[in-house]
């Protein structure tokens, strides 16, 4: 996520990090530099422009405070003004309504279909009850995927076969939906590869007959630029009344999300950060401008965790530490459990001061390094598992052929699980002061 953008920050970091003083001499190239990052990343020409004369502006007349050193006041001004272009007070749903109607729109291939499922899941998790409606009657893979993320999901989908007539179908969604029991409305509507009249038209009649609680355009982030002209069209024609960027776990260069709110004066309400269900998250404008100035996002890793990792697992993973009893049991059960969370490199930038570590990412652990792992752990029996130093050569060789794997696989494994054994131990000892000087001493100090 925005992995060039964040890369020319820190380097433009590093040039002023050895300054005693900002001062309009050196400041001046900083922010020239922040400017062609900015545009590189395809951010709309009108927000860097503005963008740059605050940051300049504020940097040369900001009062020097002690506390800070000349890069920790700058990093400070840029992002706050990065959050300032980016946020929004009032970014949440308006469901006031029964039933609430939600209309999804944008171009093909932006990821509606997909994005109408992961949005019901999300606020079916908030206590409401969705219908998925299918009204994009031009291209049959878009209903049938709706219907099969459905039932994936056990959300119900409207859809009737064989119809062309969107409008109707939106229309009579509504009663299917107090019908079903339910009491949102989610409308996937149909998407062309450009913005063209019958679209909008076609758009535009159903908003009228369901007058939705909310308008969402839904963005690809990898799109730049083009997705904030985009837009500003679908703006221009419909009451949008929030944006959902897909796509931000893919190599999005940051323009859309810098620039879109600024543009079309409308809330980035919800983000895709990956293929899966859940994948589908809250925007929080400080969290983004932290992630894109690689200084990380601990309050969503935190989300994430404890949506993984319940309360009463962490305090028996807590007391088997204490007890030096981490066996290869825990060991797999604890790499299952970030998995779910996400990308091994995806938490890693959220993790303050991580993302400049590029040698971590050639040892993140791949879905097919974690395949392999779990093969090796169910192929030992409990008493080995329990116990790893009992694996001498012969037994490894057995779990070699029952996994399919090598014996320097499975070397490789222990070695892992050992220092991560250690690792544990001694963190489970310290208190959260040495905890952080630990960090420091081994991935450097932040600015």
């Amino acid at each position: 996520m925005f992995e060039s953008l964040t890369d020319k920050f820190q380097e433009i970091f590093k040039k002023i990090k050895g300054v005693d003083k900002i001062t309009e001499s050196n400041i001046n190239e900083a922010v020239r530099e922040v400017r062609l990052a900015l545009l590189e990343a395809d951010v709309n020409f009108q927000v860097v422009k503005e963008l740059i004369n605050n940051i300049k502006e504020k940097a040369i007349g900001e009062k020097v405070i002690k506390s800070l050193t000349p890069v920790q006041q700058f990093i400070k001004i840029v992002n706050e003004e990065l959050i300032k272009f980016m946020d929004s007070p009032d970014s949440g749903l308006k469901l006031d309504s029964t039933p609430s109607v939600i209309m999804l729109v944008g171009l093909q291939g932006s990821g509606k279909t997909t994005t109408a499922a992961k949005l019901a899941n999300l606020i079916r998790k908030e206590g409401y009850k969705p219908m998925l409606v299918a009204a994009d009657v031009y291209r049959p893979a878009a209903i049938e995927q709706l219907i099969k993320l459905g039932e994936q999901l056990n959300i119900p989908v409207y859809s009737v076969p064989g119809s062309k007539q969107p409008v109707e179908i939106a229309k009579n969604s509504i009663k299917e939906t107090l019908k079903a029991g339910c009491n949102v409305t989610i409308i996937d509507t149909a998407g062309r590869l450009h913005i063209d009249d019958e679209m909008m038209n076609e758009v535009s009649e159903i908003s009228k007959e369901v007058k939705p609680n909310e308008i969402l355009f839904v963005a690809d982030a990898m799109s730049g630029q083009d997705a904030v002209n985009v837009a500003k069209e679908f703006n221009n024609r419909l009451p949008i009344t929030g944006i959902i960027l897909t796509k931000l776990d893919g190599d999005a260069r940051g323009g859309a999300a810098i620039s879109v709110k600024y543009v079309i004066n409308k809330p980035i309400k919800f983000v895709g950060v990956g293929e899966k269900i859940d994948n589908l998250e809250k925007f929080y404008a400080d969290r983004m401008a932290s992630r894109i100035l690689g200084m990380g996002d601990i309050l969503s890793l935190i989300e994430k965790a404890e949506k993984t990792i319940s309360e009463e697992e962490a305090k028996k993973l807590e007391e088997k530490l204490k007890k030096g009893k981490f066996d290869l049991d825990d060991f797999l059960n604890q790499l299952q459990q970030i998995r779910s969370m996400g990308s091994f490199e995806q938490l890693l930038t959220m993790i303050p001061g991580f993302s400049q570590l590029k040698e971590l990412k050639a040892f993140a652990p791949t879905e097919k390094d974690i395949k392999k792992t779990e093969a090796i752990i169910q192929s030992m029996t409990r008493k080995e598992r329990a116990n790893p130093e009992i694996l001498n050569n012969s037994r490894k060789l057995r779990i070699a052929k029952g996994s399919g794997t090598t014996l320097n696989d499975i070397n490789k494994l222990l070695k892992q699980y050992y220092m991560l054994q250690k690792m544990m131990k001694s963190m489970s000892k310290m208190n959260p002061m040495n905890l952080m000087k630990n960090f420091e001493g081994l991935f450097g100090k932040m600015f």
